[in-house]
């Protein structure tokens, strides 16, 4: 059977830092973590993770809360899972998805919430392990987000680049921070060039957004824009434009948020502000055992920069 020694001599390192690499990744150089990990696969090492476990008194379990409801979010929370689910796995613990604000069913090391409200933060407020959230928050809570300002701003931007000379945002109607930001880059991007701001406000629907477009469809003249908080929404404002009879993007144009496959299955493909989610998922999972490793000292935030993709339901810049 491969020991640890094994690893130390084919890796040219001391035991000590094999141990290191294995227990406290986040502690190591990139460099020294491939020089390891290539050892253990040559020699097809496999740490003793239950072992490892018992003696730091963990159970490798990391519990991920979905607060919101499901049926509205897809496929949105399966990229989220995924690089969740891959910095775990790289770090030998196991992922435990929860549906329910519950913290009596089993034992974890630590939770990652996603979808959490305002309602939410009295319950939350009684977790006993590390908590990182998904989502920016007002109540000092470590978190990983999108910046959502920064996205809805750089949209806003090219529609005013892209000279339409009425730009509408399409908001969800949620009282919430990440809503509220990306309603603030859009008046401030609106403020600075002096045009006129309008905003409406719907469920994360897109049927929802349809029937605004067909019952509103004649305030709306051409050189028209859509900036959108969702794709979701979009995609509805889209279908909209469209059975009325309108022409995208020549007259109308659309710009959703998210770019996470509903983007793409519009047609035309829809152009919006994409989100790497998959890698905020990962940076959540590591910033929890991080946490974890450091007895829950606080981690922070971090915010990553989203990218405007530009496809088919927009005029180019001139």
């Amino acid at each position: 059977m491969t020991t640890l020694n094994d690893v130390a001599k084919e890796a040219n390192v001391s035991k000590m830092t094999v141990s290191r690499v294995i227990n406290h990744p986040e502690q190591v150089t990139d460099e020294l973590k491939e020089l390891v990990f290539k050892a253990m696969e040559e020699l097809n090492y496999r740490p003793n993770v239950a072992a490892k476990a018992l003696v730091n008194n963990r159970t490798q379990i990391i519990k991920l809360f979905i607060l919101e409801e499901m049926d509205t979010t897809e496929p949105y929370y399966m990229n989220l899972l995924t690089g969740i689910a891959q910095e775990l796995d790289a770090r030998h613990y196991s992922l435990q998805l929860v549906t329910k604000n519950n913290f009596d069913i089993g034992t974890c090391d630590g939770y990652i919430m996603c979808g959490v409200r305002e309602k939410d933060y009295d319950w939350i407020s009684g977790a006993t392990k590390p908590v990182v959230l998904f989502g920016e928050n007002r109540h000092g809570y470590d978190f990983v987000d999108s910046n959502n300002k920064a996205g809805i701003s750089l949209a806003t931007q090219y529609a005013v680049d892209s000279k339409y000379q009425n730009i509408i945002f399409i908001g969800i109607d949620i009282d919430e921070l990440f809503e509220l930001s990306r309603e603030s880059g859009y008046l401030q991007i609106m403020a600075e060039n002096k045009m006129d701001a309008q905003i409406f406000r719907f469920g994360n629907h897109s049927r929802q957004a349809a029937k605004f477009i067909k019952d509103k469809w004649s305030d709306f003249s051409p050189n028209t824009i859509f900036v959108c908080s969702s794709d979701r929404l979009a995609l509805g404002i889209q279908r909209g434009i469209i059975e009325m009879g309108g022409d995208i993007p020549n007259d109308f144009g659309i710009i959703g948020h998210d770019g996470i496959f509903l983007d793409q299955i519009a047609f035309p493909q829809l152009t919006t502000v994409k989100q790497a989610v998959s890698e905020m998922g990962a940076a959540c999972a590591k910033m929890l055992l991080n946490k974890i490793n450091q007895e829950g000292v606080s981690q922070g935030s971090i915010l990553f920069e989203p990218e405007l993709i530009v496809r088919g339901t927009t005029k180019r810049e001139e």
